[in-house]
């Protein structure tokens, strides 16, 4: 993932030292419409990996604010160094700021006493176009009520991207004919597991084309360590924030398998921030990541040699089946937002469907729509080169999968701190790094978790 600037303006100063409040600088042009006749609207968006994927909100509220009359400035912050989680936490905590914002998936439950419900208009969206992604839908309803509106702009999957060329030379894998571009499976889906994995992270890393999986405390690390965990079926909490690490055989045995995956990786994975996988790619010298599309989109300009041979297939499975890394964001409306009611309004127009596959279609099919009717988008089947490399991106029936976020079930409140702090990367580096047996860690890892639940 690479970091971006909208017409100059640099992006990373977020918030002013020990201010504790929004910067005063807006982060992109503000867009001024018409006479205002319905007043002002403020809105900061999660600033897209994706090189140009900003101009679909920009245009979309452009085309809104001229309709409804009203004087709309969208801001875009990136979470390159958390400058989005600080904004938000800033802003709730002043409460001034934006009359709207996105939101990272626990932050419905962290800050829901502080967000504007907003049923009517997910009523409306659902009678339209259906039931949402069941992750969006637990992580964005919460205490009873819908505290923002699923988000089509930054939601991601995190399945693999990977050299196709690369996997068939060094360990026998012809990927695109395993995972072809239309909706059936093809020869060898099925035997696409974490073990299989495994044995071709080995052949490619001894080749010298490593797989680019990192394993420190950012999103990307967490997301796939945390769907691998689940498809072990290692939970780490039930429900309710109880550990579940003692006699939890399954948990032991995912730690195990990604301290094994590990050998076979660079050795400064356990450094690497949220481009670093990216850059490998990019670079040629990786033969797989995690991701969604945005490196790939990059590679397109910078590296279409590189471009070319990358096809998007399904994370292996696990013994308790496939599951994707899944990130979605939530379009939250603050409770003390000025103008709840145009607030609303924008929200519901860049959901509609033709909205959201304009969006999706600006990011090269990155961006993943929260209904699940509106996973047929022409532009997974149409981007290139090659033509059909994302169509695997978004989760489809023949996948036989199921989204993934990390630390479910756990309360929003703990499962935000256990995200932030990285428990399950940090976990499996105590044991990969550290040296520590596995029954050493796990005692730290529920110190940690009964630490978070006293407020520690």
């Amino acid at each position: 993932m690479t970091e971006g600037t909208t017409k100059g303006t640099n992006r990373r100063t977020v918030l002013r030292a020990g201010a504790g409040v929004l910067a005063a600088g807006a982060l992109g042009a503000p867009m001024v419409h018409a006479q205002g006749a319905a007043g002002n609207l403020r809105f900061a968006f999660w600033d897209h990996w994706v090189p140009g994927a900003n101009d679909a909100l920009k245009q979309l509220g452009t085309r809104w604010a001229e309709r409804n009359r009203v004087n709309l400035t969208l801001d875009f912050i990136n979470t390159t160094g958390n400058q989005l989680q600080l904004t938000i936490a800033a802003q709730a905590q002043s409460r001034s700021g934006h009359d709207g914002i996105s939101l990272l998936p626990w932050d419905p439950g962290t800050y829901a006493d502080q967000l504007e419900p907003c049923d009517d208009v997910m009523g409306r969206l659902i009678g339209k176009f259906g039931a949402v992604n069941p992750v969006a839908e637990f992580l964005g309803k919460r205490q009873g009520a819908w505290r923002g509106v699923p988000a089509t702009a930054g939601t991601q999957n995190k399945p693999a991207c990977a050299r196709f060329d690369l996997l068939q030379e060094h360990a026998g894998l012809d990927i695109r004919a395993m995972w072809p571009a239309r909706n059936e499976r093809g020869p060898g889906a099925d035997q696409w597991t974490w073990d299989t994995f495994l044995r071709a992270a080995e052949a490619c890393h001894r080749a010298g084309f490593p797989f680019g999986l990192p394993m420190g405390q950012f999103t990307d690390a967490v997301d796939w360590v945390g769907a691998l965990f689940t498809s072990y079926g290692a939970r780490i909490t039930d429900e309710r924030g109880n550990p579940t690490i003692r006699g939890n055989q399954e948990l032991r045995t995912a730690i195990d398998f990604a301290v094994r995956i590990s050998r076979f990786l660079p050795n400064d994975v356990w450094a690497w921030d949220d481009a670093s996988n990216n850059r490998a790619l990019i670079s040629g010298r990786s033969a797989l990541i995690f991701n969604p599309p945005s490196a790939w989109a990059v590679a397109k300009r910078d590296a279409p040699q590189v471009a070319e041979k990358c096809w998007t297939i399904p994370m292996p499975a696990g013994p308790r089946g496939r599951f994707i890394a899944y990130l979605p964001y939530v379009t939250g409306i603050w409770a003390f937002g000025r103008n709840k009611a145009a607030a609303k309004s924008f929200l519901e127009f860049i959901s509609e469907r033709e909205n959201a596959d304009f969006t999706t279609t600006f990011s090269q099919g990155y961006d993943i729509p929260p209904f699940l009717s509106m996973s047929d988008f022409g532009v997974w089947a149409n981007e290139g080169p090659p033509q059909g490399s994302v169509y695997n991106y978004p989760l489809r029936p023949h996948h036989n999968a199921n989204y993934s976020i990390a630390y479910s079930p756990a309360p929003p409140e703990l499962a935000q701190q256990m995200y932030i702090q990285a428990l399950n990367t940090k976990v499996v580096a105590r044991v990969a790094q550290g040296g520590e047996n596995i029954e050493t860690a796990l005692g730290w890892l529920e110190r940690e978790i009964n630490n978070m639940r006293r407020g520690g």
